[in-house]
């Protein structure tokens, strides 16, 4: 397949989640979920719970034109998002971040459902997947390693729209599919 079929806003399912790209009418919902002051505690932007702090993060994830919302099939409500991205224009690779979950599905199999969807699809294009966890977001640095990502280093990177340090960690297509 052709990187150039990529998309940046697939729809992708699983038994118990879907994604599907990120709209404006979706900013409710995953402001609901997105209002937990504990989901972002650890993390690089820890007042994005905040309504006025959300907001133009949403905006910028609208204006990326590559973030996913997901949904519990069970239920039909948006219980997070993520997004694909590139460090560089000119990166041969993809990276998968700007997850968040509501803490509901802490602990269990969606996050990595969730990334199985991604990486599946991925990797259909790609031969490496990279991620970028802030120093402090300990949490998702564990749930990074049980993906089977390997830590690289780290790197100061502009992923949110400033330079910042971030622990870089990848997959490769050979080690995912084995």
């Amino acid at each position: 397949m052709s990187e150039d079929s990529f998309q940046l806003q697939p729809t992708l399912s699983a038994a118990s989640i879907s994604v599907r790209p990120l709209a404006d009418s979706d900013f409710d919902q995953l402001y609901s979920c997105a209002s937990d002051k504990l989901i972002w505690a650890g993390h690089p932007h820890p007042t994005r719970y905040k309504h006025s702090e959300f907001q133009p993060y949403f905006q910028a994830l609208i204006n990326s034109k590559a973030c996913v919302v997901v949904i519990e099939n069970s239920s039909g409500e948006i219980i997070g998002a993520s997004r694909y991205y590139r460090t560089n224009a000119q990166s041969i690779d993809i990276s998968i971040g700007f997850t968040f979950l509501v803490r509901k599905h802490w602990g269990g199999k969606t996050n990595h459902t969730l990334k199985k969807l991604m990486l599946d699809y991925a990797f259909r294009y790609f031969d490496t997947v990279w991620f970028h966890v802030g120093p402090s977001n300990i949490r998702s640095q564990k749930a990074t390693l049980k993906l089977g990502a390997v830590f690289t280093g780290e790197d100061t990177l502009d992923i949110s729209g400033k330079d910042e340090l971030w622990y870089c960690y990848k997959i490769e297509k050979a080690s995912w599919l084995v």
